[in-house]
């Protein structure tokens, strides 16, 4: 069934005949699941946020909550409803196409009203599959977790992923034949039933009898099946990023090129827009087509016959119906685009914060990281503080002397004088030798009225609070409470602080944010990792009255991109770039600025 060229060939001509029944499921669809999917997947994890009763920001508490009871029934039960969805999606495309061309309207409405007919045995059916590749994944993720704590468990994961000792590769070489014995078991169950769904829906038959015949039919046929489904996998994944690539060669050019006036500019942007928008939906669509027709056309040639389905008769007047969606779709790409436009904000502000001081050009968190990112024009200097043997505060980001030194020594084990002795500065060149770690009193005395500092709290387990309060103390007593903000990944040592010091900012480092999880802390700045930062997260957290910092940005391409997302603050290792890409984008007509704000808007 593989053997034939014109696989492809096949399911074009299929697309191209169908093609209106399959845009049409594809909106009716669409609305559909957005109507009951997204509501009921964010309510019920609100409910079980609630019943747990704790906050769920930092990733251990992300962690405990997925493996509590309540919690891995949401996770299994999310997993299972997000599987149903894409099997019902593919079942309706199954039918649209399994019935000859013409009354399009009514073949895609009788699609949709045939599957939730059929709802009972599809749940069924993604229950045994999925419940199945998670029965397999259970072993692996137990043995996985135990050889993690058993190797490296002990070493922090930071000093983890920028030293790497040699118990990393210990772990990998374990870890990494494992993982590859679970993709190579869970590709060949995958591929055992691949053809279940197409069975049960174009056969009428139950899921037991579906999946039965899928192994039949599969069988001495998956390695080579299993090559042409990654492949157009692949290809399906590449076309939206060479579409944007093209689009953005072709279009962005010919904006520059037109004159900088808004009467011009603006409405040709907006045209723009509009066709990247319905160019996206539309490879959106070809994509999923794509894959529910490769499952139905190698169902076809496995059984050597084309299945023909008689779907239920559909609601009358459906063709209005669908032409009232598809005008829909071009009015949701014309608000989209105007309100992208509108978003674009000509007027840039952003602070700029020193990751560790100017790390990229001396040692970090030394008094020389703090003069440089003076010189390189930040507005703070993030720092992170930990408590020495003997109660002091001391600047230093890991306990643990080795990844800056190469000699073994934790902090919390030494005393002041001991600590004052190490040299932090010769891994980094000659001109450092014999730098420092510097006290947190020390970095504020240098940093009182040159520049805010942005204090990140490391406490061991059990001195969070007296690691809190000598902080706050040392800041009031040189009166820079009013420019700093302390920070933390743990919402538990913004708590304290809080109940310290209420007027004090603080900032919340996180990974990424559950629905609802924000009012369970107190920070008034939520720091995300960059790559987890988008329009959308922004807009939630900005409408929650919380400024926004990400970190850690390097790239100018990134720093551009963040600054038109809307963040207030940008954690780097580079400040002088920052800093440059401000002045260079102050000084640009406004005409230059949209089109960078489009681009931007299109990497995001």
């Amino acid at each position: 069934m593989l053997a034939s060229r014109t696989l492809m060939q096949d399911i074009a001509r299929q697309i191209r005949a169908h093609l209106r029944s399959l845009i049409a499921f594809h909106l009716f669809f669409t609305l559909l699941a957005t109507a009951l999917w997204v509501p009921l997947s964010a309510g019920t994890l609100s409910g079980l946020l609630h019943r747990i009763g704790r906050p769920v920001l930092s990733n251990g508490q992300i962690v405990d909550v997925a493996l509590s009871a309540w919690g891995l029934v949401w996770l299994l039960a999310a997993i299972g409803l997000s599987f149903l969805v894409i099997f019902l999606q593919q079942a309706g495309m199954m039918l649209v196409v399994s019935r000859r061309a013409g009354g399009r309207y009514r073949a895609a409405m009788g699609a949709l009203w045939h599957v939730l007919r059929r709802l009972p045995a599809l749940a069924a059916l993604t229950f045994l599959q999925v419940g199945s590749h998670l029965l397999l994944a259970t072993p692996f993720a137990v043995g996985l977790a135990h050889l993690y704590s058993a190797i490296i468990g002990g070493i922090e994961p930071y000093v983890l992923l920028r030293v790497q000792p040699p118990a990393l590769w210990q772990f990998l070489a374990v870890a990494l034949p494992l993982l590859g014995l679970l993709a190579a078991a869970s590709g060949a169950l995958y591929f055992r039933w691949f053809l279940a769904l197409p069975a049960m829906m174009l056969d009428d038959l139950n899921p037991i009898a579906a999946l039965k015949r899928s192994r039949s039919l599969t069988k001495g046929q998956r390695t080579r099946m299993a090559s042409v489904v990654i492949a157009t996998a692949l290809a399906v994944t590449a076309i939206p990023i060479v579409f944007t690539l093209v689009f953005n060669a072709l279009g962005t050019p010919l904006l520059a090129a037109m004159p900088e006036r808004n009467a011009v500019l603006i409405p040709a942007m907006v045209a723009y827009l509009v066709l990247y928008i319905l160019g996206t939906i539309a490879l959106t669509f070809l994509g999923i087509s794509a894959n529910s027709l490769l499952v139905t056309t190698l169902y076809r040639r496995a059984t050597n016959r084309a299945s023909v389905v008689t779907p239920p008769p559909a609601p009358q007047r459906s063709g209005l119906i669908v032409w009232g969606l598809e005008l829909l779709v071009l009015a949701f790409a014309i608000g989209q685009a105007v309100w992208v436009l509108q978003g674009f904000e000509i007027n840039d502000s952003v602070q700029i914060t020193a990751h560790r001081g100017s790390s990229q050009k001396a040692p970090e968190n030394t008094l020389a990281s703090l003069e440089q990112a003076i010189v390189d024009g930040a507005d703070y200097m993030e720092l992170d503080v930990r408590l020495s043997g003997d109660g002091e505060v001391v600047v230093f980001h890991d306990n643990n002397l080795a990844r800056v030194t190469g000699t073994e020594g934790n902090i919390s084990d030494m005393t002041l004088a001991e600590i004052a002795t190490v040299d932090v500065g010769s891994w980094f060149g000659d001109t450092f030798a014999n730098e420092r770690i510097p006290t947190l009193a020390q970095v504020i005395d240098r940093a009182a009225g040159r520049i805010g500092l942005y204090v990140e709290l490391k406490p061991e387990p059990g001195d969070t609070e007296a690691l809190a309060r000598q902080v706050i103390a040392e800041l009031r007593a040189a009166g820079m409470t009013e420019h700093a903000v302390i920070a933390s990944l743990s919402p538990s040592v913004i708590g304290t602080v809080k109940a310290i010091d209420d007027s004090i900012r603080t900032t919340l480092f996180i990974q990424f944010i559950l629905p609802g999880a924000l009012s369970t802390t107190d920070a008034d700045i939520i720091g995300l990792r960059h790559s987890q930062a988008n329009p959308s997260l922004l807009r939630t957290i900005h409408d929650g009255g919380r400024g926004v910092a990400v970190w850690t940005v390097n790239q100018p391409r990134d720093m551009s991109r963040y600054i038109d997302m809307g963040v207030d603050n940008i954690i780097t290792d580079r400040p002088d770039a920052l800093q440059e890409m401000l002045d260079e984008r102050h000084a640009m007509s406004d005409g230059e600025l949209l089109l960078i704000k489009l681009r931007n808007w299109l990497r995001s």
